[in-house]
């Protein structure tokens, strides 16, 4: 309630039951792990606030130590032994990606790897080296949060570290040492929504007049509800991976506590036990909502009378069997952690406190067993508000102001390219204009420009903040006409040939009337002009007019007669100069044919959406190729793939290079299968096939399912799918879905009738009759 009242945190702890003592009270030993979230870029002005507050000598950040884990250990004892990276790197992932997994434990999950070292030497001693190398400290960095802040100078208390690169200082003692010796670690969180939401908010006030005070907008909001029901959360804290949206498309939340069971309800033990189905189920009245006792109503109503937070336990407990809030506490952690001896002791106390309420000794021990059952799922209800209230509020300005919103999201996540991408996406579904970046109208950050979107400069490669602040100093005087008088009045300096190169071919300069590949053509000439003037003037010999011979008119140079680049080359030159398309894609007009035959993208796949068996197809374009030399001294290679979503890195080993290698170098659109293989951070996909996408009928097998409505389709259907499929003459089999009412008989049908999927097919299919669906696998 102080922490309410002080501003600290934003949710009121009366209104949705917030428990202190679930946080910090008298029978809790250790410390309360505080973590505080603030604004990204302001995360390191709150350091030196408390510096300043509590004293320099007062305050430091935490060491942390990277330690030879598995994965790591392989990496660098390979490396010291000379056994070539491929090499190296696919033993490594064969590592379970299975956190703090030793060497041994993977030995015995992986029977691959086990397979690798009886019957290669050198990676068995690879193995024993790493083994006695595991678990050592590798080096010291500084810990991603944490910070220490005490009362007496800490070189009193503790030793410090000081780093060889910089002036920064951390403690010698990591985290847990930190402490056990009576100091408090805060941890500072730069949390990128925050400097999200902060920009929204400014670029909502700049656009249109109107002033949000975020932390007072209404949270019974329709409009919001209603986007997060269908799932349109892209950019939405929280819930935009492809499990939450089905999980909120199914619940439809309709007022706030629901969004706090969504984030609370959204991990495995929840998914896995059945839980989350019924609380759906319960909340939408396909179940009845029921109370074992009618005190509890009070305490589970608002989540459906399923038990979803680790305070309705305690509040359980303190109703029934009148426990201290101390003592609910400990019962609350003896179920999450289920420690047999507390809860034998536990159980005893709570059904003695029940008896003395009067509560029935049946109702009070089925009342504990589910206690017991849901408290090994149950989360923290302080956290999931919290969280559940930033999600409301991106949500909230993604439904009202969307073009701000996006916009905020563009500028915040511009290094990563896969975001960008995703956003723009985004962007164009929601009929939201991306522009492309403008000397004239481009700021660094994105920009709302007339309900569109300008791309910022900063997100332009070869494009600094130095070479940004002149551009826009130099422009308070009035927009550029031309390349020439760009340059000549820039600090060449700072905006030197590689930042105008980028600018030329991402488009910046397209308003001059110029084409890019004329622009490209003289810009050495206009440097040249350009500097020599700049450097006369500075030394008060001529004006640059009266060097060009213009007698005071606007300086000019002539632009040769030439073709504007090919589009795929246009288009490859803006994925040069800012990582990703913009005015077009290559693999837009083969959408349809991808639709076909792809079973997934790569947004798909790094967000963990399951493909059967692991496999799945793919089409792209490849971004980018590293060739390998093998120990047999055959060349591999890791391709980045990517299509109208992101990127994905495709390992292609040696026996595949050698048949596909022309195709993935042809520049032309492709189709991989493969297998997925999730890591610890990355998603890859081990190659099986490569062809290309315009041969993919013939090359590409794939299973085609027809199915038939016999309600709806007759003798005469039957007999015109014969003759389609006949002369298809393609290579994936063909099942036929016999459907009547919730009946299905499946045939396969024999390899005469295969199919090649294909627009033309698809087109024949549905000419069929309203009772034919085609579908893929």
């Amino acid at each position: 309630l102080v922490a309410y009242a002080l501003g600290i945190t934003n949710i009121d702890p009366i209104r949705y039951n917030l428990l202190f003592e679930r946080f910090l009270n008298p029978d809790r030993i250790s410390l309360p792990d505080i973590d505080i979230d603030f604004c990204y870029e302001g995360r390191d002005n709150v350091i030196r606030y408390v510096a300043d507050k509590y004293g320099k000598e007062n305050v430091t950040q935490i060491i942390t130590f990277g330690q030879m884990k598995a994965r790591a250990v392989i990496r660098d004892v390979g490396r010291a032994m000379d056994i070539p990276y491929g090499e190296v790197d696919r033993i490594a992932k064969m590592v379970p990606p299975v956190l703090n997994i030793t060497i041994d434990e993977a030995m015995k999950q992986s029977r691959e790897m086990r397979e690798l070292a009886k019957r290669d030497h050198a990676v068995n001693d690879l193995l024993g080296v790493a083994r006695s190398l595991e678990g050592l400290t590798r080096h010291a960095s500084t810990h991603a949060a944490g910070v220490v802040i005490s009362n007496r100078p800490l070189v009193e208390y503790l030793p410090l570290y000081k780093g060889q690169k910089d002036d920064a200082v951390t403690t010698q003692y990591a985290m847990k040492d930190v402490e056990s010796i009576g100091l408090v670690k805060f941890d500072f969180l730069g949390l990128k929504t925050l400097t999200v939401i902060d920009k929204a908010v400014k670029l909502i006030k700049d656009n249109s007049g109107v002033d949000i005070d975020i932390d007072r907008i209404a949270l019974d909001d329709v409009d919001t509800y209603r986007l997060v029901s269908d799932g349109d959360t892209v950019g939405v804290f929280q819930l935009e991976s492809s499990g939450m949206k089905d999980l909120l498309c199914k619940l439809r939340p309709g007022k706030f506590e629901d969004l706090m069971a969504a984030v609370a309800l959204y991990r495995p033990g929840p998914l896995q036990s059945g839980m989350v189905d019924e609380f759906i189920k319960r909340k939408n009245g396909e179940l009845s909502i029921t109370y074992e006792l009618p005190k509890l109503k009070d305490i589970l109503e608002s989540t459906y009378g399923v038990i979803v937070y680790q305070e309705q336990v305690m509040e359980i407990a303190k109703v029934l069997a009148s426990y201290a809030p101390g003592d609910a506490d400990v019962l609350r952690k003896a179920m999450g952690k289920k420690l047999p001896d507390d809860m034998v002791e536990q159980r005893a106390r709570f059904l003695d406190g029940a008896e003395k309420n009067k509560v029935p000794k049946r109702s009070a021990e089925k009342i504990f067993d589910l206690m017991a059952l849901f408290a090994g799922y149950g989360f923290n209800k302080s956290h999931s508000a919290a969280y559940a209230l930033i999600s409301y509020q991106t949500a909230y300005l993604k439904a009202h102001y969307p073009v701000e919103f996006m916009t905020a999201l563009l500028t915040s996540d511009m290094a990563d390219t896969d975001k960008v991408i995703k956003y723009i996406n985004e962007c164009k579904g929601r009929g939201i204009e991306v522009l492309p970046p403008n000397v004239n109208e481009s700021d660094r950050d994105f920009t709302v420009v007339d309900g569109r979107i300008r791309f910022g400069l900063a997100a332009i490669k070869n494009v600094g903040y130095s070479a940004i602040d002149d551009i826009l100093a130099v422009r308070e005087d009035g927009g550029f006409d031309s390349l020439i008088d760009f340059l000549e009045r820039v600090d060449s300096r700072k905006v030197n040939r590689k930042v105008v190169e980028s600018l030329i071919k991402c488009g910046a300069f397209d308003t001059s009337g110029a084409k890019r590949s004329q622009l490209m053509a003289v810009l050495d000439k206009a440097m040249s002009i350009a500097q020599s003037l700049q450097r006369s003037r500075q030394g008060g010999q001529v004006t640059i007019f009266d060097a060009m011979g213009v007698g005071g008119g606007a300086p000019t140079i002539e632009l040769p007669g030439i073709d504007e680049w090919p589009e795929q080359e246009k288009l490859q030159y803006e994925k040069d100069a800012l990582g990703f398309f913009i005015t077009g894609h290559p693999l837009e007009k083969h959408s349809e044919l991808l639709g076909i035959y792809s079973t997934a993208d790569t947004e798909g796949l790094k967000e963990g959406v399951e493909t059967e068996d692991g496999d799945c197809i793919i089409g792209g374009v490849v971004a980018g190729m590293r060739e390998i030399k093998t120990k047999r001294g055959d060349m591999m290679v890791f391709v980045t793939v990517e299509d109208l979503k992101g990127h994905i890195e495709v390992i292609v080993f040696a026996d595949l290079y050698k048949k596909c290698g022309d195709v993935l170098k042809s520049q032309e659109p492709i189709l991989i299968r493969g297998k997925v293989e999730r890591g610890e951070k990355t998603t890859r996909l081990l190659a099986y096939e490569v062809c290309l996408l315009s041969s993919a009928d013939k090359e590409m097998s794939r299973k085609t399912h027809i199915m038939l409505d016999t309600r709806e389709v007759g003798v005469e259907a039957l007999d015109r799918l014969s003759e389609i499929l006949s002369s298809s003459g393609g290579r994936s089999p063909v099942f036929l879905h016999m459907l009547n009412g919730d009946e299905e008989v499946v045939i396969a049908l024999p390899e005469r009738f295969n199919a090649a999927p294909s627009k033309a097919m698809l087109n024949s299919l549905a000419a069929v009759g309203s009772g034919v669906e085609v579908r893929f696998s």
